[in-house]
This record gives C-alpha cells, structure tokens and sequence, in this order.
C-alpha cells in the first residue's frame, strides 16, 4: 500500500510514522491488500471550502474523501512534474496549471472538473 501523508494545517501535530503504522494495521484488518491512499490534512476553514463545493453543505467536517479521479490524479502529476504549494507563490503557480489541465479535459469530456486545492491561500 502507498500512503502519502500531507499536513496543510498547524492546529494539531501529526505524526507520520505512527499514522502510517495504524493505516497499515487497518489496512490489514480489513484484509485490503494493495489499496494506495493519500491524506490531506487541514483547517476547518479549509475543509468548509471543500465540503461547500463538492457537497454544497457550508459547515466544516472531520473528513471528506475522493475516490482517485481526473482531480485527484491531475492535482498528484501536477506534483510529480514539479509544481509545489510550499508558498502561497507556488499554490498559485500550482493551481492555474491544474485549473487549465482540468478545464481543458472538461471540454472534452463534458465533466465540470475543478482543481481539490482551490483557495488553500
């Protein structure tokens, strides 16, 4: 299993390895042999945002999830070809090429697609 741990927020410490062991202790109670996750970790205020758009419910919640999909694995390629949002300079850089991947393959598709990310800054 991969898991990629990100911390967006400041308000509670996380610690990797130790959350890393007890996914791999759920991941085996649950008899889930090869099943890659990834875990965003932020504010309330920032979570409202997400669950306003995708849910159209206006309140923070403890945990919002997406199977992996265009956004997702645009917003990971986007990473691996080098855009970082370490910096609100590098979020904007970041999210104006995913924004631009996503419409573009919302035109094509016919899906409305928008980046996971907006408004982190």
């Amino acid at each position: 299993m991969t898991l990629v741990i990100r911390n967006l927020q400041r308000v509670i410490p996380i610690r990797r390895t130790p959350l890393r062991r007890k996914m791999e202790i759920v991941r085996s109670i649950l008899g889930v042999r090869k099943f890659d996750l990834g875990l965003i970790c932020v504010d309330n205020k920032s979570i409202q945002h997400i669950n306003r758009i995708y849910r159209k419910k206006d309140i923070p919640t403890d945990v919002l999830s997406f199977p992996f999909h265009e956004v997702t694995a645009t917003h990971g390629l986007c990473h691996l070809l080098g855009f970082t949002h370490h910096s609100e300079a590098e979020w904007q850089k970041m999210y104006l090429q995913e924004k631009q991947v996503l419409e573009e393959l919302s035109r094509h598709t016919g899906a409305r697609l928008q980046p996971l990310s907006r408004r982190l800054y």
